[in-house]
């Protein structure tokens, strides 16, 4: 059974998602500050409020992303943009604005749960690019057996396009993981470094853009 963390000092909120979460098989464990959040034991996702009673949500997705790789969704009453930002910068995998369905909260769940298995799946992948190796585990990346030299933002988006070899992914999704933003005037930023990818990799073509949509690794 998937263990949860539910960081949320309101007993109805709480009371609610509680009964929701475990009427569809999910095991809670329920703490009411960032402080218990920080000394809780392994769980498998963290449900995060973000206005907590002792210390800034903000700081505890912070601090709970430099420890694990846990997907956290921030579960909150500011709809502002740029507190949405804000949680996406700091680590958070999703965001969702009080009030919301419990059907709307599982599916978010499940998408976050799905992208982490997809990613661990592939943790340990070797990737081919004619002469070129991506390594994600060791996040290296060779030709012919010497090292290529990528920043960690060019290694982070060779390794998410790499990851899904062929399939399109959104630019919406590239800020989101890779820049931890949804503004889209980080696009400009994200163009000069697939421009930098297909200089360093020898393949101007490896990196396809897709009109409109995104980019996409060509393999073959």
């Amino acid at each position: 059974m998937l263990r949860i963390l539910l960081v949320e000092d309101d007993d109805r909120v709480a009371g609610a998602l509680t009964t929701a979460l475990r009427r569809h098989g999910f095991d809670v464990h329920r703490v009411t500050t960032g402080a218990q959040a920080l000394a809780a034991g392994e769980v498998q996702l963290v449900l995060l409020d973000l206005g907590l009673p002792d210390m800034d949500g903000v700081e505890v997705c912070r601090e709970l992303r430099r420890r694990s790789d846990v997907p956290i969704i921030a579960v909150t009453a500011r709809s502002d943009e740029r507190d949405r930002v804000v949680g996406l910068r700091t680590g958070a995998d999703d965001y969702v604005v009080k009030p919301f369905g419990a059907a709307e909260l599982v599916a978010r769940i499940e998408a976050v749960l799905r992208r982490s298995r997809r990613v661990d799946a592939a943790a340990d992948a070797r990737i081919h690019l004619g002469d070129v190796e991506i390594d994600l585990a060791g996040r290296q990346v060779t030709r012919e057996g010497e090292p290529i030299s990528l920043t960690r933002k060019e290694f982070d988006l060779l390794a998410l396009l790499a990851r899904q070899p062929g399939a399109v992914v959104t630019r919406d999704r590239i800020l989101a993981e890779v820049w931890h933003t949804t503004w889209q005037g980080s696009s400009h930023t994200l163009d000069v470094h697939v421009a930098s990818l297909r200089t360093k990799l020898g393949y101007p073509d490896c990196v396809e853009t897709v009109r409109g949509v995104g980019y996409r690794l060509r393999t073959g």
